[in-house]
């Protein structure tokens, strides 16, 4: 018997893997997304969204990317994995997504390719818009100078090209290389971790998706799993699906807060509590880098 059959759940409730039937459409997300497709809609040309580490930002631009109808827009979402990126490669990336054939060589085809598929876009009485994900990767001068460059296309009827950042707080100090680029940020909202009773809503969410039919964790429990966690879902997820694993191996019918310090004792969460950190120190991401090694290893 696996803890899945254990406690009756038809699915891994807790993966951080990104999943849309997890999507917990609580009170700032939905403000966010509000926010983020008025921009697009009225062609602001640029929006940010700027969340700490482990909030939910890559789920929320999943979730804005689908909510985008195609009759209405021509959308992408590009996800940067590393700090190496040079501006011919995003102009070429931008082009491919926003579907340029066969892109040429030199910036100043591209530039040419991508701005009559610009104009075939708006020709359809569509809209072109590219959601960056992890845009404080993007760290060079360079890199925002392009993109100042490329909200200056438009016609008569105004720009013809949107992009929405999500990054982590480290974004403004990308903004900041380029202040002209930084000016020319129409809308910006900045997503929280989870109170204590939006945690327990969160948690019970994630659990009836899998079919859960009761609650698996005491209130107490509820309580500690927020505090442990700082209100982070990625930390909730791996906090939880521990939780589980270990109430399975002792057979306990319900979580509670007894078992929750004993796994954020071994996850190290007791020794270095994450709100004694700046949301956007380095420090952050390493301790949740290693949180996840210690749930996978």
């Amino acid at each position: 018997m696996s803890f899945l059959e254990f406690y009756g759940l038809k699915g891994q409730p807790f993966s951080n893997a990104p999943d849309n039937r997890f999507y917990f459409n609580f009170e700032q997300h939905a403000q966010a997304l509000l926010r983020l497709k008025y921009a697009v809609d009225s062609m602001k040309g640029l929006a940010v969204l700027i969340g700490d580490i482990g909030t939910g930002k890559t789920t929320l631009a999943r979730r804005m990317l689908d909510e985008l109808p195609e009759e209405q827009y021509e959308s992408a979402l590009l996800i940067i994995i590393h700090s190496s990126v040079t501006s011919e490669w995003l102009l070429k990336k931008i082009s491919v997504q926003l579907g340029v054939k066969d892109v040429a060589d030199t910036k100043v085809e591209i530039l040419g390719q991508l701005y009559q598929r610009l104009m075939e876009i708006h020709a359809e009485g569509r809209k072109a818009v590219v959601l960056i994900d992890e845009a404080q990767m993007l760290n060079s001068r360079d890199l925002m100078e392009e993109f100042r460059g490329l909200l200056n296309i438009e016609n008569t009827d105004g720009k013809l090209l949107s992009f929405v950042f999500f990054g982590m707080p480290r974004l403004n100090d990308c903004l900041a290389l380029d202040p002209p680029l930084q000016q020319r940020v129409a809308v910006k909202y900045k997503t929280r971790s989870l109170d204590a009773q939006q945690t327990a809503d969160y948690i019970r969410h994630r659990l009836d998706v899998v079919g859960c039919e009761r609650d698996l964790f005491t209130q107490d429990a509820y309580t500690a799993i927020q505090e442990y966690s700082r209100g982070i879902p990625r930390l909730i997820n791996t906090i939880c699906d521990n939780a589980l694993f270990e109430g399975f191996l002792i057979k306990k019918e319900m979580i509670d807060a007894d078992l929750i310090d004993e796994i954020a004792k071994d996850l190290d969460l007791v020794q270095k509590p994450l709100g004694m950190l700046r949301a956007d120190d380095r420090e952050v991401d390493q301790i949740i880098e290693q949180i996840g090694r210690k749930a996978h290893g």
